[in-house]
């Protein structure tokens, strides 16, 4: 198994910076503003012959008292434990804090192996900076500058190497060839996504408070149920573009809408007790943009009378039309109530997402389209639809190749996807038709 390093630190020291270097992508968002990591990420990560799982965490305040921060050191602190060693990140541009001695008092407390970094330690060649860092008791302090990944690589030979880790197995690799499915959890702030996320896992994973914008970032989470290997990601949620005034929800926006395209399933959440709003369209249309599979559930549906209810389901008939073709449950996170039907339904949307569509088949079921209700006349030509093939998956694309099919209504179009849908059961996810038109070789040629 991959060794687990988490990254402990106070606020804007330069964790989520370092969390990137090591795994060497941008998933951990990355600005000069304290507090803007709050729950726990995760990331592979690899340097020279380790591999390893990191943890970012958020800035870590010990004796946070109530609120969103004693939230935040409870997501910390179980970072620890999961930990095999922890890199503990202090700022040695801004020098020994007394929050970076309450840090590493808790730490000692905890009892994990760990390795003390001054990050942002770039063109302090004499390191006479670093020895005030000593106080805290962890031995040598190491400099490093995670901007600019000086020190990097012996960092994680320092952290690893006391544990003795064997080399990678090759049958792992090819084990990973089974990806799994990609659930992205999206709809506005305070739905209850990471409670819905926390519910499925059994414990308090991410941090759920009554808060608008609790979440920041795309939080991923490894999950199996019934066999099925799955990856949850927790999304903060989207305002209206007049409502972001933070420049970190400006952030949070990005990465949710690239945690949309990345998904392969996308589960809308809306809350019945606030309605179907004008963001949860948005958000729903871009989801449509995005090509995703998609499940829509109504969360606090328990906290709602019958007028209420009914009220929801009129407005999602006249707000969410274009998602027709997605299954709708109606649930509570709280109360673990519904939340079956809603696996399969997600289950169900991946595999209509992905579903292989011979030639024959969509060719015979073209040409049967055309014999009961043939396209308008467009003047004095009617198009003609030879032959179909399938042109993608995740979403699902048809195209259709035959002459004068620029001519083709929208209207016939949704007649032809109606059919496809029927015959292949396609549940939950988009369907795109693409209309090529052949060459005419006689075209501008007279005679």
């Amino acid at each position: 198994m991959k060794p687990v390093i988490a990254l402990v630190g106070r606020p804007n020291v330069g964790k989520s910076t370092l969390f990137n270097r090591l795994t060497q992508t941008r998933d951990a968002i990355v600005a000069d503003y304290a507090g803007l990591t709050r729950d726990r990420h995760y990331g592979n990560g690899r340097q020279g012959r380790y591999e390893f799982i990191v943890i970012d965490t958020g800035g870590f305040e010990p004796d946070a008292g109530s609120g969103i921060f004693k939230e935040m050191a409870k997501q910390t602190r179980q970072a620890v434990a999961e930990a095999d060693v922890v890199i503990f990140v202090v700022d040695a541009r801004e020098g020994l804090s007394a929050q970076d001695h309450d840090i590493a008092n808790e730490l000692r407390r905890l009892g994990k192996p760990c390795v003390l970094v001054a990050n942002k330690a770039e063109g302090m060649h004499d390191g006479t900076k670093l020895v005030d860092f000593y106080e805290l008791g962890f031995g040598e302090v190491h400099g490093i500058s995670a901007a600019h990944g000086q020190g990097i690589r012996d960092l994680v030979e320092l952290a690893l190497e006391p544990l003795q880790i064997p080399e990678e197995d090759e049958a792992e690799d090819e084990a990973d060839a089974n990806k799994p499915i990609k659930l992205a959890v999206a709809g506005r702030p305070n739905v209850g996504k990471s409670t819905l996320i926390n519910t499925w896992l059994g414990e308090e994973r991410l941090v759920a408070f009554d808060l608008p914008g609790t979440t920041r970032d795309a939080i991923s989470v490894p999950f199996e149920r019934n066999g099925q290997r799955f990856e949850l990601v927790d999304t903060a949620g989207l305002r209206r573009k007049g409502r972001v005034f933070e420049a970190i929800e400006k952030f949070s926006v990005v990465k949710t809408l690239q945690a949309i395209e990345s998904a392969n399933v996308v589960l809308l959440l809306l809350d019945a007790t606030q309605g179907v709003t004008d963001q949860d369209a948005h958000i729903a249309g871009y989801i449509l943009e995005s090509g995703r599979a998609v499940v829509i559930a109504i969360n606090k549906w328990d906290a709602v009378d019958s007028y209420q209810r009914e009220q929801v389901q009129r407005q999602i008939e006249t707000r969410l039309p274009f998602l027709k073709f997605a299954a709708l449950h109606f649930i509570s996170a709280i109360k673990r109530q519904g939340l079956g039907p809603v696996w399969q339904a997600i289950v169900q949307a991946h595999k209509s997402a992905t579903r292989k569509m011979s030639t024959p088949v969509l060719t015979r079921l073209l040409l049967e389209a055309v014999q009961f209700q043939a396209p308008k006349k467009s003047g004095m030509f009617r198009p003609k639809l030879r032959y179909a093939h399938q042109g993608g998956m995740n979403p699902p694309v048809i195209v259709i190749h035959g002459n004068s099919l620029e001519h083709v209504t929208d209207a016939y179009k949704r007649f032809l996807e109606g059919r496809f849908r029927k015959e292949f059961d396609l549940v939950g996810t988009p369907l795109r038709i693409e209309l090529k038109t052949s060459h005419n070789p006689f075209a501008g040629k007279e005679g």
